[in-house]
């Protein structure tokens, strides 16, 4: 096996564990569902392309866990801890069209929302802080904008988030 060679358990629990299905594993690597299916069941062998690029986006969700805890831990520092909540995006029209600046390293609304499960569950277990993960309801969004005269941004989304706690 080379350096980055999974079995073929190992990369269906890679897989699973970025919360992709079978189908969008395929339609990311670029590769069709017989494919996928090949490789879990151990029929063929795995690209490595393929392992790595589902371990270069593992490697993205893990940086982003260590970075928001490191933030969350910093800002702390400053007051006191509060449960906090993160925006998740139901679908990816959303994900597309609220979130577009982390297309390019997490380009399936899955892999967002399974970083902030990820963040979620470090955060409880090393900081001991609450956060609640909140799927974006556009029209909800949109009137506590209006009401709050507030313009469409990250800030923004988070400020609903944690008005809906």
């Amino acid at each position: 096996m080379a350096n980055n060679a999974l079995n073929p358990i190992e990369f269906q629990c890679l897989r699973l564990s970025l919360g992709l299905s079978v189908a969008q594993t395929a339609e990311l690597l670029k590769v069709d569902v017989a494919t996928i299916e090949a490789w879990e069941q151990g029929a063929s062998e795995i690209a490595e392309i393929a392992v790595k690029k589902l371990l270069e986006i593992d490697d993205i969700i893990e940086m982003q866990v260590l970075n928001t805890c490191d933030s969350i831990e910093a800002l702390f520092k400053k007051e006191p801890k509060r449960r906090l909540a993160f925006v998740v995006y139901p679908t990816q029209a959303l994900y597309t069209q609220y979130n577009h600046e982390f297309l390019a390293s997490l380009p399936l609304t899955e892999l967002y929302n399974t970083a902030a499960w990820r963040i979620k569950k470090e955060c409880k277990l090393v900081l001991e802080v609450e956060i609640s993960l909140v799927p974006l309801n556009v029209e909800s969004y949109k009137a506590f904008r209006e009401q709050a005269g507030l313009g469409e941004s990250r800030e923004s989304r988070a400020k609903w988030a944690a008005s809906q706690l």
